[in-house]
């Protein structure tokens, strides 16, 4: 979300390359060290795989676009004394393999269903960016289903943020978003890389930071982040949160935020999208970049642990 604010949609140059709209898709996980806890488990489904450390009340964990369930594992590891964390990889994103056809509508109905095989109790899900607006999907669709959601820099509809119109459609958008996902159709491994270094600076703040977000673009497959990009433009949840029955944190990164009044703008489109939610609570990290696991990985743990008790 962030910077991105100001690189608008421009539904009249459909053949115009704008490197800081798609750079802030292109660019969502990162690679963090750290062994899985002893009871390490892993599931797979077509559309993700799973990763299952800790045990109590489970908990699911999406990562963003071309991340994976290195980019939560530190914070997992954080909660694994309290929690059952489910780390999901979605297909195509840093190397776990590619499916063809739909991917983010299949994400979720796999998603529901292994919710029901593993006979998970109304996890809790704590989503990054695309994985903000897989947990605002999984909880709208299935209110009964879901327990918390935690949501890090995602939104229900991700249009408006370019566009700087909360009035934005998906027919508006729907042109410019079968180009972006056309575009990268036909992008190599080292294109979508060096488009993913064009604007790593706002998705985090170290060097070492940037490098691993870029590390993990480059081993992603370019036609599933054009599918998952035109998937995120093309559909509004925010006519279908209100059945949200759970509590739900949406937590923006404004460190790339450039002034007050850009803060102000930003603060007041979370608001919108999430307003019709009965019970939902926004909180703006005024020092974090988009990454905020990897900026605020303390700050970030502690607002989480105290979502999850709620």
């Amino acid at each position: 979300m962030n910077n991105s604010m100001k690189n608008g949609i421009d539904n009249n140059s459909s053949n115009k390359k704008q490197p800081g709209f798609w750079t802030y898709f292109a660019i969502s996980l990162t690679i963090i060290g750290g062994m899985l806890a002893a009871n390490f488990k892993s599931h797979a489904a077509d559309s993700f795989r799973v990763e299952v450390i800790g045990s109590g009340k489970p908990v699911i964990m999406i990562p963003g676009l071309m991340s994976d369930a290195r980019v939560w594992r530190p914070t997992a590891e954080a909660l694994a004394g309290d929690y059952q964390l489910h780390l999901i990889s979605i297909a195509g994103f840093a190397g776990t393999p590619a499916i063809s056809g739909e991917l983010l509508p299949k994400v979720q109905r796999e998603l529901l269903q292994y919710i029901e095989q593993q006979h998970l109790d109304k996890p809790a899900v704590v989503g990054h960016s695309l994985g903000a607006f897989l947990a605002f999907s999984l909880a709208s669709s299935a209110p009964d289903v879901i327990g918390n959601v935690i949501a890090v820099d995602g939104l229900p509809f991700l249009a408006p943020v370019f566009s700087r119109d909360a009035s934005t459609t998906v027919a508006q958008v729907t042109p410019q978003a079968e180009y972006f996902r056309t575009l990268y159709q036909g992008m190599t491994a080292e294109q979508l890389a060096n488009m993913a270094a064009q604007g790593v600076q706002i998705q985090a703040s170290s060097t070492e930071h940037q490098q691993q977000v870029v590390a993990m673009a480059t081993a992603s497959d370019p036609a599933s982040v054009g599918q998952a990009l035109y998937e995120l433009l093309t559909t509004d949840l925010r006519p279908q949160v209100h059945t949200i029955q759970s509590k739900v944190l949406l937590i923006g990164a404004g460190g790339a935020l450039q002034n007050a009044q850009q803060q102000t703008a930003a603060t007041a489109l979370y608001q919108q999208q999430i307003a019709t939610i009965a019970n939902a609570t926004l909180e703006f990290n005024t020092d974090s970049r988009h990454f905020i696991m990897l900026d605020q990985p303390a700050w970030l743990i502690a607002r989480i642990t105290a979502a999850l008790k709620d």
